[in-house]
């Protein structure tokens, strides 16, 4: 029996979504379409798709906020369509920007008077915050090469190998060369007595990192500031640092209010920190801070006048929205110093049960660190038969999105998974993740005489004696592993 469509001109708009023809329709995907379709079928069709993401909420790879309060949500969409950049037409969101800098640089022990204005920026992320501090370092470096009648031309900067991928980029694209210290087993690091030791004259600046993106740990800023301290002294390079508290900016003042890191050290000239990380705004919002006026060249500054009177701007970009701005001064003075160590308290509290609940596994080395960015970060104690790669993997069907990702040089041998505790991960989801965890740890250990007897492998070791190394055979088991996944995946999308 052969099925026929017979098309008809009825009214689509007594039609459901999913009864008119943009349902069954294929839509371009590459190049714009010849007609319009209805607003209510863009919708859905989108809407639909979005579907296959992943919940950004157990997105546990992920620094950003993934949820703010609907108060702010509203007030997000209400300055969507405001141009940040048009600062003489919508002067109160300017105002609102120097307030949040001026919060900032005083939460980081700017040396300012009651009345001082702070030197400050807000960006897209901290990425740009740092390509500007970098700038500022690099141009002052060169000024001062100047005047003194030195080559300029070969400026470097030293950091971990533990830095964001942004320093790197920083370095390729603004011609400075990136002095890496490299990290070892069991120090994650920058160690500040390696990186002293590699500054030399043409050194712009050492940056430091106030929670690594590998393992959440704090540098050791203050034991950095003396050893350059006595450098300068001994060599008058006036060697300065810079702080990258991408994540850890909003977390060590109300946690560690007694740990020097900030302005407090006299060496620190400027602090980036995101907002759209542990400053809980949603992605799209950085921040530079710089200890004085002197620390940021005047000829970095640009001045315009054709918005409607004189701006002065530091950016790498030019248009940008005034959503995150908003909703970042929102957040200051919504929870104040004391809504935000509650939430750093609450998120320090859930990575400890988390850590403790992986811990009882008894199958994982704990990587990270008590004191620092709530990140729980670890690896296998056994890769006989398994790694952090195939458990990543498996979660992902709990919906959990867990990294596993290789160490730096010198410690790319080692492997880790990583989870990041936001301010949305409460106690129950954390014992739950033990759960699935231990729960694919279950299955993990079942697969490889599974595959041993698909194999045909169960005695292999007698019967080949002398023919087969232990490292070729545990190949084998992970070539039939991956094998065995795929089989399974391909059976999933059978009814």
């Amino acid at each position: 029996m052969v099925l026929a469509r017979t098309a008809t001109n009825s009214d689509e708009s007594v039609c459901t979504m999913f009864g008119s023809r943009y349902v069954r329709t294929t839509l371009p995907k590459y190049e714009i379409g010849e007609n319009s379709i209805p607003k209510d079928a863009a919708f859905q069709i989108i809407k639909d798709e979005l579907m296959l993401d992943g919940n950004p909420r157990l997105n546990l790879a992920s620094f950003v906020t993934t949820w703010m309060e609907p108060e702010c949500d509203k007030l997000i969409m209400d300055s969507i369509n405001k141009n940040y950049v048009d600062m003489d037409e919508y002067p109160v969101t300017t105002e609102l920007q120097n307030r949040c800098v001026n919060i900032i640089a005083r939460l980081f022990n700017a040396p300012l008077e009651e009345n001082e204005t702070a030197v400050g920026v807000g960006t897209v992320g901290s990425s740009e915050a740092i390509m500007l501090a970098g700038l500022a370092f690099k141009r002052k470096w060169q000024n001062k090469r100047k005047a003194e009648g030195k080559p300029y031309d070969k400026p470097n900067i030293v950091t971990g190998a533990n830095v964001q991928v942004c320093w790197e980029k920083f370095a390729r694209y603004f011609e400075v060369e990136l002095k890496e210290v490299k990290l070892s087993e069991g120090y994650y690091v920058m160690d500040p007595d390696k990186a002293a030791e590699m500054v030399d004259e043409n050194t712009i600046c050492v940056a430091a990192i106030l929670g690594s993106t590998l393992n959440g740990e704090f540098e050791d800023v203050k034991r950095l500031n003396d050893l350059l301290v006595k450098k300068n002294e001994e060599t008058g390079w006036n060697t300065p640092i810079h702080v990258d508290a991408a994540s850890g900016g909003f977390i060590a003042p109300f946690i560690y209010p007694e740990l020097e890191w900030d302005f407090r050290l006299p060496l620190v000239k400027s602090i980036n920190v995101s907002g759209h990380k542990y400053g809980l705004v949603y992605a799209g919002i950085g921040w530079v801070v710089w200890r004085a006026q002197e620390d940021l060249p005047e000829e970095l500054i640009f001045h315009i006048n054709y918005l409607g009177s004189d701006q002065p701007t530091f950016t790498l970009n030019f248009s940008k929205g005034s959503s995150q701005i908003i909703a970042q001064y929102y957040q200051l003075i919504r929870l104040g110093f004391e809504g935000y160590k509650n939430v750093m308290e609450n998120c320090i509290e859930n990575m400890v049960v988390l850590k403790e609940g992986i811990e009882k596994t008894e199958r994982f080395n704990i990587v990270s660190k008590d004191q620092g960015v709530p990140v729980v970060a670890f690896s296998l104690k056994d890769h006989s038969f398994h790694n952090e790669f195939e458990i990543s993997e498996m979660l992902r069907r709990f919906g959990w999105i867990v990294p596993a990702y290789t160490m730096p040089a010198d410690a790319q041998h080692i492997t880790v998974l990583r989870v990041v505790v936001r301010e949305d991960f409460s106690r129950t989801l954390a014992e739950r993740l033990v759960a699935d965890i231990s729960k694919v740890l279950h299955e993990l250990d079942t697969l490889p005489s599974k595959i041993s007897k698909k194999m045909g492998l169960e005695g292999v070791a007698e019967n080949v004696k002398g023919k087969k190394v232990e490292r070729e055979l545990l190949m084998d088991v992970i070539v039939g592993w991956r094998k065995f996944v795929k089989d399974r995946k391909k059976m999933n999308g059978v009814c």
